[in-house]
């Protein structure tokens, strides 16, 4: 399954919130239930939110400005998010993580963010799809792949080398589509949160 929306649809946003929505149902813990220190008062098991890339190249810097404005817009959620400008994750790292998600954070959803490579007519898309990311795959790499969901930001048009990803993409498509992106998940934390927040209420 995948949907796609233009970053600068005024809809995109809204777009990344209601198609992860629907590929990842909110789960929630029942009252006493607590299967990971710092877990919220709610009960929530909010998704975890793993932005890949590096800040070296704007093409590829997509994933941790994604993670820094998320940071920010869920302050105080208790939400999980791995890859920002201050701590990137690159492609590389993707195997050491795989088994830190697995240990630290059991039966967890994951949200996996990054740049893409794809057609010309597709720079500006962004793409959220229920396959898992497979980092590197648009270099030719194999470095496994992990996530529930993914995120993709075509950011340059794929070509012998992607050069053009390194060296030819503008900051300003970078950021609006890491806006976008991080108001799309910021949104439906908040809104799983405050869900799950009331449904341990109810049952309490």
């Amino acid at each position: 399954m995948e949907h796609s929306f233009h970053a600068y649809n005024s809809h995109c946003s809204g777009g990344v919130a209601s198609s992860l929505q629907r590929l990842l149902p909110l789960k929630s813990m029942q009252p006493g239930h607590n299967p990971e220190p710092n877990s919220s008062a709610s009960g929530t098991t909010l998704p975890i939110v793993v932005c890949v890339g590096s800040d070296l190249v704007i093409g590829d810097s997509l994933g941790p400005l994604t993670g820094s404005m998320l940071a920010f817009k869920t302050q105080g959620l208790g939400a999980y998010i791995y890859g920002t400008l201050q701590s990137p994750i690159t492609a590389k790292e993707v195997k050491y993580l795989k088994d830190f998600l697995r240990k630290t954070h059991p039966g967890r959803a994951i949200i996996a963010v990054d740049a893409a490579v794809g057609r010309v007519e597709d720079i500006g898309i962004v793409k959220i799809t229920s396959s898992p990311l497979s980092p590197g795959a648009g270099a030719n790499k194999q470095l496994g792949s992990f996530g529930d969901a993914t995120v993709l930001g075509v950011v340059a048009e794929k070509s012998m080398g992607n050069y053009a990803l390194f060296n030819n993409t503008r900051l300003r498509l970078v950021h609006t589509m890491a806006d976008k992106i991080s108001e799309g998940i910021a949104t439906l934390l908040h809104d799983y949160s405050a869900r799950a927040y009331h449904s341990y209420q109810s049952a309490l």
